[in-house]
C-alpha cells in the first residue's frame, strides 16, 4: 500500500493505493515530492483508482502537490478517482485546481489530449436530482 511512481518523459504518475488518511498521507506526500524534485515533471498525475478511503488529508495532499507544481509552472491531474472521492474533491473545489480525468490508455501514453474528462453526471451539484426517463421507469 502507498505510492507507486512511474515517469514518462515530462510526466510523473503517482499511483496511490489503500487508505489516504492522516496516518498514510505524510509518507505518500514525501514519496511524491522526492520524485517531483528528482524528475522535475511538467505534469503530475495522481491516480486514485486504488484508494479505498480518503479523509481531508487527501485534499491536503492534492493541494500541496498543486502548490509544488505551480511553483515549477507545471500542472496536476487527478486520474481515475472513484465516484465518492470524485464527489468529495468537487465539493472541496479541487476540480478547480486540478483537472479530473479517466485514463483510457497506458500511463506512458496518458496525456490531457487522450484523456476523458469527468462525465456530466459526475459534475452535477449535490442538490440536483436527475429525473428518470420513461424507459428507466
Amino acid at each position: 500500500m502507498g505510492v507507486e511512481i512511474k515517469t514518462a518523459g515530462q510526466k510523473l504518475f503517482a499511483f496511490l493505493s489503500g487508505e489516504l488518511d492522516h496516518h498514510t498521507a505524510k509518507e505518500m506526500r514525501c514519496e511524491i515530492d522526492i520524485a517531483c524534485t528528482r524528475e522535475l515533471p511538467k505534469e503530475l498525475y495522481l491516480d486514485f483508482s486504488k484508494i479505498t478511503f480518503m479523509d481531508s488529508s487527501g485534499i491536503g495532499l492534492v493541494m500541496g502537490r498543486y502548490k509544488l507544481m505551480c511553483e515549477r509552472k507545471g500542472r496536476v491531474y487527478i486520474q481515475n478517482p472513484p465516484p465518492a472521492i470524485r464527489r468529495v474533491m468537487q465539493v472541496a473545489g479541487i476540480s478547480r485546481l486540478a483537472r479530473m480525468i479517466e485514463r483510457i490508455d497506458t500511463p506512458e501514453e496518458t496525456s490531457p489530449e487522450t484523456a476523458v474528462e469527468a462525465t456530466a453526471e459526475a459534475s452535477l451539484p449535490a442538490n440536483s436530482v436527475e429525473t428518470p426517463t420513461e424507459q428507466q421507469i
